[in-house]
């Protein structure tokens, strides 16, 4: 079944409350391999005027995931995961993920192209922190290979 076009537009209730964890942050900071002591130290984070420490830009894509697995999941989306490649990833901040944070991701579907036997789907993750203000916009742009 190819991708159904008109999932474009389509926005998905927000996941549970994630709450970001200085010790996750720090083992995906050493994943990554980040070097900045802000992401790795509390002192270092505090002394540049954080609460605690850094999350590293990629970060979002923890949370963001839950977001993409409710895509998934669409009965109606015709999405085969197993011919799924990540096209591409943007990360749009107003402020940086902090350890203590609890955020909250919601998707919606911003765009589905097809290019021959493949498609593109495009899909926003607007992550919020427990007052709703806005943290990051993670953009993930899935390929999903037709037969070829």
């Amino acid at each position: 079944m190819p991708v159904n076009p008109e999932l474009q537009g389509r926005a998905f209730p927000p996941t549970a409350p994630y709450l970001v964890g200085r010790e996750k942050v720090r083992e995906f900071a050493r994943a990554v391999f980040a070097t900045d002591p802000i992401n790795l130290d509390v002192d270092a984070a505090r002394a540049a005027g954080h609460a605690d420490v850094v999350a590293p830009p990629t970060f979002p894509v923890v949370v963001q995931e839950q977001t993409l697995a409710q895509l998934l999941a669409e009965p109606d989306a015709g999405i085969d995961f197993s011919r799924v490649v990540h096209g591409n990833q943007q990360f749009t901040y107003s402020r940086p993920i902090v350890a203590g944070d609890v955020l909250v991701a919601a998707l919606t579907v911003s765009s589905v192209k097809t290019l021959g036997a493949h498609a593109m789907v495009t899909a926003e993750s607007r992550i919020s922190d427990e007052a709703g203000e806005h943290v990051v916009t993670a953009i993930s742009t899935l390929v999903v290979r037709g037969d070829e």
